[in-house]
C-alpha cells in the first residue's frame, strides 16, 4: 500500500492526517505544543507520528508538513537554534520596520512588522548575538520541521519563503534582496522549493526511530493556512473566484485569482499556485490577529458551544467591537499599534458572545471587499476551514454579511490539505 502523510501545525496543536492513493483518510493523530517554544516543535513532530498505527507508518511515501506563516527560527551551521524564535503575530519595534522599508521596495510584502524579512531585520540588529557566528540559517516553522526528518538545513518553499521577499513570479530572490544578503554574508537564505517537491529521503535514525520506512520522501512544506485551501477545494482544478476563509485563533482569507495583488499598507500578499488548466494562478489574501483566539479569554469550549446555540444569527447585534486578543492586527487593518475593542460589555453573556461573532462576519466581509477593491478576482464562492467552521450561528451571521454562495468544504483540516500535497508531487 502506499500512503502519504501531511502533518499542520497550526497555532495552538498539531495535527497529523494519512490518506491512500485515492484521498481517503485512514487515519489522524493529535497532540499540543508551545508555538513559542520551538522544542516542544520536535517533540510534538515526533509524536505525532509515532501515534499513528504502525501499519500505516510502515508504508508511508511521503510526508508534507505546513506551519504557521512568518513564525521563524535562526540556526547554526548544525541546526542549532540561536536564540528564541519569534512567532506570525510578533511585531517588530517602527524603527526596524523603517529599516526594512528603506531596503525593500515601496508597499512589498515584507514591509510589515510582521514579516520574516522584518524579523531577519531585527536579529541581525542585535549585536549579542550576531558577531558570534559566521552562519546563520534563517528558516521557517516549516522549514526547520522538515530539516528534523530529512537532515538538509536551508531549504524553503515559495509559500513560506513569500515573506522573506522570495519572488514567486519569478521564481527567485529579486535584485534588492540579493544585494542586501551581500551585504550580511554570514546569512544564508534558503534554497527554495516548490510545495510538496522531495527535498531527500528521511534520516535513518529517525526513520528507525518511528518505523517509517527507510526510503520515506520528505517534501517541501508549506503555510498552514494554504494547506487549508486545499483541504477545503482538494487539488482538482478549482474555479478562478474560488475563496476559503480559516477560522482558527485567527482569521484568513485567501480568494484565488488570475493576477496577484500585493499591498503592505493592507497586510494583502499573493502566493502562487500553480492551477492545471491555467498555469500560474494566486491566492490572494491577508491573515488576521482577530479569531478564535479571543474567545478563550471569556468563555470555556462548553460555554461556547451552548450560547451559540441560544444565538438567534437572523438578528443584527448593535455591538461594534474589533476583538483582538491583543494590540496589533495585519489585514485588513495593518496596524501593530491597533488596540482592542472589546466594550461595552452586556450583563447577558449570549448577547456578548452574539456581538464577538458578528463583529468578526464584520470584518470578514470588509476584508472580502478590500480584496476586490484592489483587483483581486470577482469572488464566486466561499468555503471555510478551521474549527470556526463546526459554529453554525457564526455560519449563519457570517452568510448574512457576506451574501456570497457558501460552499461544504471537503475537509476542513489542514492536515489533510498537506497530505494531499504529499500525494500531488
Amino acid at each position: 500500500m502506499n500512503y502519504f502523510v501531511g502533518i499542520d501545525f497550526g497555532t495552538s496543536g498539531v495535527r497529523a492526517i494519512a490518506i491512500n492513493l485515492n484521498g481517503e483518510i485512514l487515519a489522524t493523530s493529535r497532540t499540543e505544543y508551545d508555538i513559542r517554544d520551538y522544542k516542544t516543535w520536535q517533540s510534538a513532530l515526533y509524536e505525532v507520528i509515532a501515534s499513528l498505527p504502525k501499519k500505516i507508518r510502515q508504508a508511508t511515501n511521503k510526508i508534507v508538513i505546513d506551519g504557521t506563516s512568518a513564525t521563524v527560527l535562526t540556526c547554526d551551521r548544525d541546526g542549532k537554534a540561536i536564540g528564541a524564535s519569534m512567532i506570525y503575530s510578533d511585531a517588530c519595534s517602527q524603527e526596524v520596520l523603517e529599516h526594512a522599508k528603506k531596503i525593500a521596495p515601496p508597499q512589498h510584502s515584507v514591509c510589515s512588522a510582521t514579516s520574516s524579512f522584518a524579523k531577519l531585520v531585527l536579529f541581525l540588529e542585535n549585536e549579542g548575538l550576531r558577531p558570534s557566528f559566521s552562519s546563520l540559517y534563517f528558516l521557517h516553522q516549516a522549514d526547520w520541521l522538515g530539516y528534523l526528518l530529512h537532515g538538509k538545513l536551508g531549504v524553503s518553499d515559495y509559500h513560506n519563503a513569500l515573506k522573506l521577499g522570495y519572488d514567486p513570479l519569478l521564481l527567485g530572490y529579486p535584485d534588492w534582496l540579493k544585494n542586501w544578503a551581500l551585504q550580511h554574508p554570514e546569512v544564508i537564505l534558503p534554497e527554495v522549493f516548490a510545495p510538496s517537491k522531495t527535498i531527500g529521503i528521511i534520516q535513518e535514525e529517525i526513520a528507525a526511530k518511528l518505523n517509517l520506512p527507510f526510503d520515506c520522501e520528505i517534501g517541501a512544506g508549506t503555510t498552514d493556512s494554504n494547506a487549508a485551501f486545499l483541504a477545503c477545494v482538494g487539488t482538482k482544478n478549482p474555479a478562478i473566484g474560488t475563496a476559503v476563509t480559516s477560522l482558527g485563533s485567527t482569521m484568513v482569507l485567501k480568494v484565488l485569482s488570475d493576477r496577484p495583488i500585493n499591498d503592505s499598507r493592507y497586510g494583502i500578499y499573493s502566493h502562487r499556485f500553480e492551477h492545471s488548466d491555467f498555469g500560474c494562478l494566486w491566492l490572494v489574501g491577508g491573515a488576521s490577529n482577530v479569531g478564535g483566539a479571543v474567545l478563550p479569554q471569556f468563555f470555556t469550549e462548553q460555554q461556547l458551544q451552548e450560547l451559540s446555540d441560544r444565538i438567534d444569527p437572523n438578528i443584527s447585534s448593535s455591538l461594534d467591537y474589533y476583538p483582538l486578543p491583543k494590540k496589533g492586527d495585519r489585514f485588513p487593518i495593518n496596524d501593530p499599534n491597533l488596540l482592542p475593542r472589546l466594550k461595552p460589555r452586556p450583563d447577558d453573556p449570549v448577547e456578548f458572545l452574539h456581538g464577538l461573532l458578528e463583529s468578526m462576519a464584520r470584518i470578514e466581509a470588509e476584508g472580502y471587499k478590500l480584496l476586490q477593491v484592489l483587483g483581486a478576482s470577482p469572488i464566486q464562492q466561499i468555503y471555510t476551514a478551521g474549527g470556526g467552521a463546526k459554529n453554525q450561528a457564526w455560519t449563519k451571521i457570517r452568510d448574512r454579511y457576506l451574501q456570497i454562495p457558501m460552499q461544504q468544504a471537503i475537509q476542513t483540516e489542514a492536515a489533510f490539505g498537506a497530505a494531499l500535497l504529499a500525494k500531488s508531487i
